[in-house]
C-alpha cells in the first residue's frame, strides 16, 4: 500500500518500523518525520494538523491509507477531512477525538456507558477548585481539561502545589479535580472500526522523570510489555484484557457509535487496578508514547492489515492480533533540562554502536540532521528498544545500548522494568 504516516515522534517511528517489518513492499511517507524516520522512508514537509493540505497531498499521491500518530491533528479534525474525500484513515474524527481532547467529554461518555472511573468535578475558577480540593482531601489530583502534552496532570499530597497547578492550568481553560485512585497502572490499546473492538497487548509506562517514580510528570520515560504480574490477580493476561474489553472499551465505543460519533482508530485506555476493581484514569485517541515502542515490536499480525480493516469498517472479519512470547523494554533518552526547559542543539554520538547490540533498535523522537551531525531538537530525544526472551535479557540489552550513546547532559531512568526482571 501507499501509506502516509502523520507525525514526527518516536511513536510514529515505531509505527513505521512495524510496517516496514512486514516486508510487503509498502510505499511509506511520513509528514513531517524526523532524522531517524528519514533514514528509512521518504518524508514530506507539510503541516499534519492542516486537513486541507493533508487531503490534497493524499489525493495527488494516490495514498491508500493515512495513519494519524499525534493527538493534535485528530482534535483538529484531519481525519474528517480525509474521510470526506473517501480516503481510508486510521484515527477518529474531531468529535470522537474529544475523548482525549476534553476530559469532561470523556467523563460524560464513561458515565453514560457505565464505565468504571473516579469521581471528578470540572471547575472554572480557583475558588471552585480549592473548594473541591478540600472536599476530596489528600492526595490531590488535578488535570487540565484539554490537551497538555502529558504534563497537565498533578498528583500530590501538597495542597499548595495542587492550588498552584490549578492556578496555572485555569489560565488555559477549565480543570478537573478528581478522586485519588490507588494501585498499579496499566496501558492497554484497542483497535476500533467504530463498532468492533479488538485488544492489543498491555504495557506499563513510567511517567515520572526520575528513578523510583520521583520528580515531575513527563510524556513518558520508558515502558515494558507484557505484564506477567497480571496473572497473579486475574489468572492470566488474557482474562484481564477480556475484562477490560467487556467492561470498558466496548461500552465506550458503542456509546460513541450510538451518538453518531464513531470512534475509528486506536483507543488508549489508561487504567488503574484499585482494590475495588479496574478503573479508567484517562482515554487517549491514539497510540501511546512510549508504550507503542514495546507493544508493536511484539505484534506478529501484520499491522497494515489491522489498521486498514479498522479504517474501512471490516475489523470484524480480520484475524485477532497475535503477539510474540518475547518481551520488550524501552528507555527514553531525554535532553538536559527536560521537562521544564530542554536544551536542544547538542550532538548525538554512538547510535551505530547502540544498534549493534543484539535485539536493539532505536525509535527517534526529537532528532535532526545539521550538516554532518545528528542533533537533539527537543526534550525526549529517542527511545532505545530491546527485545529478549525474558526481562533480564531485554534490560541488559537496553542499558548496554544506552551506555554507548553520548549526549551532553542526556538523562534517562535506570529502573525501567526492574521489578519484573528480578
Amino acid at each position: 500500500m501507499r501509506i502516509l504516516v502523520l507525525g514526527s515522534g518516536a511513536r510514529e517511528h515505531a509505527i513505521i518500523t512495524a510496517l516496514l517489518r512486514e516486508d510487503a513492499g509498502h510505499e511509506i511517507v511520513a509528514a513531517p518525520g524526523n532524522a531517524g524516520i528519514a533514514d528509512q522512508v521518504g518524508i514530506v514537509h507539510l503541516d499534519p494538523s492542516n486537513g486541507a493540505v493533508v487531503t490534497e497531498y493524499a489525493l495527488e499521491n494516490d495514498v491508500e491509507l493515512v495513519v494519524v500518530g499525534p493527538e493534535a491533528p485528530l482534535v483538529a479534525g484531519v481525519a474528517d477531512a480525509l474521510r470526506t474525500r473517501g480516503i481510508p484513515v486510521f484515527g477518529p474524527g474531531k468529535k470522537a477525538a474529544a475523548l482525549e481532547g476534553s476530559k469532561t467529554f470523556a467523563k460524560r461518555i464513561m458515565d453514560e456507558a457505565g464505565v468504571p472511573t473516579g469521581r471528578a468535578t470540572r471547575v472554572g475558577t480557583l475558588d471552585e477548585a480549592v473548594a473541591v480540593l478540600d472536599d476530596l482531601g489528600s492526595p490531590y489530583v488535578v488535570k487540565a481539561d484539554g490537551l497538555a502534552a502529558g504534563k497537565g496532570v498533578l498528583v500530590t499530597d501538597d495542597r499548595d502545589a495542587a492550588i498552584e497547578h490549578s492556578t496555572y492550568w485555569l489560565q488555559h481553560g477549565p480543570v478537573l479535580v478528581e478522586e485519588f485512585l490507588e494501585g498499579p497502572e496499566v496501558s492497554l490499546f484497542f483497535v476500533s472500526d467504530g463498532h468492533t473492538v479488538v485488544p492489543l497487548s498491555p504495557a506499563q509506562d513510567y511517567k515520572r522523570l526520575l528513578d523510583g517514580d520521583a520528580g515531575p510528570n513527563t510524556g513518558g520515560m520508558g515502558a515494558y510489555s507484557p505484564l506477567p504480574w497480571l496473572a497473579d490477580r486475574f489468572g492470566s493476561e488474557k482474562d484481564f484484557v477480556d475484562e477490560v474489553l467487556d467492561t470498558i472499551a466496548t461500552p465506550t465505543v458503542r456509546r460513541l457509535e450510538s451518538e453518531g460519533t464513531p470512534f475509528i482508530g486506536l483507543l488508549y485506555a489508561g487504567l488503574i487496578l484499585t482494590e475495588r476493581g479496574v478503573r479508567v484514569i484517562e482515554f487517549n485517541a491514539r497510540f501511546g508514547d512510549p508504550e507503542t515502542q514495546v507493544v508493536l515490536p511484539r505484534l506478529l499480525t501484520p499491522l497494515s492489515g489491522l489498521l486498514l480493516a479498522a479504517s474501512t469498517g471490516s475489523l470484524g472479519n480480520h484475524e485477532s492480533p497475535r503477539f510474540s512470547s518475547d518481551v520488550a523494554v524501552t528507555v527514553v533518552l531525554a535532553s538536559e533540562g527536560y521537562p521544564e526547559g530542554a536544551v536542544s542543539g547538542r550532538t548525538l554520538h554512538g547510535l551505530d554502536d547502540a544498534t549493534a547490540v543484539a535485539g536493539v533498535h532505536l525509535a527517534h523522537a526529537a532528532t535532526a540532521r545539521l550538516d554532518d551531525r545528528l542533533i537533539a531538537t527537543g526534550g525526549r530525544v529517542l527511545s532505545v528498544v530491546a527485545q529478549g526472551s525474558d526481562f533480564s535479557e531485554a534490560r541488559g540489552r537496553v542499558y548496554d545500548a544506552l551506555h554507548r550513546i553520548e549526549l551532553e547532559g542526556g538523562q534517562y531512568r535506570h529502573d525501567i522494568a526492574e521489578r519484573v526482571a528480578r
